[in-house]
C-alpha cells in the first residue's frame, strides 16, 4: 500500500495516535494493535493512492496546457477525458478524508482499553396453581394419540 507516500491526514492521525505515521504502521503489525489503528491505516492508504493519481492528473494538465507547448497537440478529447478521471479521483479523495475523519472522530481514544463486557441473564420463574389450565396447542400442530 502507499506507507511512504503523504496523505492530507497524517497530522490527523498522529493528532489522535501520538507517534508518526511510519510508526503506527509498525505498530498496527504488533499483536496489541488496535482494530481501529489498523482500519484507520487502510483508509489512509487509500488516500495516499487517491491524492497520487489526483497529482498525476493535475500534473499531465498543466504540462499539456503549458505555455511554451505547441498549440496543435491540444486535444479537447483528452482534455475531457482528463477532466472526467480528475473528477473520479477527487470524488474517491474527499469520501476516503469523510471515512477517515469520521473515523478518528467516533473512535475510543486510543488509552482506553476496549473491555469485555460481562453480562448475567436474569431469569425469571413463576409457578403456576395445579388449577391452571393447560397452554393451547400451537397452531399447525398435530394433535397427540391417545392410547
Amino acid at each position: 500500500m502507499s506507507r511512504d507516500k503523504a496523505s492530507t491526514m497524517d497530522a490527523d492521525l498522529q493528532k489522535v495516535f501520538g507517534p508518526p505515521v511510519p510508526e503506527l504502521y509498525e505498530a498496527a503489525t504488533g499483536p496489541d494493535a488496535s482494530p481501529a489503528l489498523a482500519r484507520a491505516l487502510e483508509l489512509r492508504s487509500f488516500l495516499a493512492l487517491t491524492e497520487e493519481q489526483v497529482a498525476r492528473v493535475r500534473d499531465r494538465v498543466h504540462a499539456d496546457m503549458a505555455p511554451d507547448r505547441d498549440m496543435g497537440d491540444l486535444s479537447a478529447d483528452k482534455l475531457r477525458f482528463d477532466a472526467q478521471w480528475l473528477e473520479a479521483a477527487l470524488d474517491a479523495r474527499d469520501g476516503y478524508r469523510a471515512a477517515l475523519g469520521e473515523l478518528l472522530r467516533t473512535m475510543p481514544a486510543p488509552n482506553q482499553q476496549a473491555r469485555p463486557v460481562r453480562m448475567t441473564q436474569l431469569r425469571a420463574t413463576a409457578t403456576l396453581p395445579p388449577s391452571a389450565a393447560p397452554a393451547p396447542q400451537r397452531a399447525g400442530a398435530a394433535p397427540a394419540r391417545r392410547s
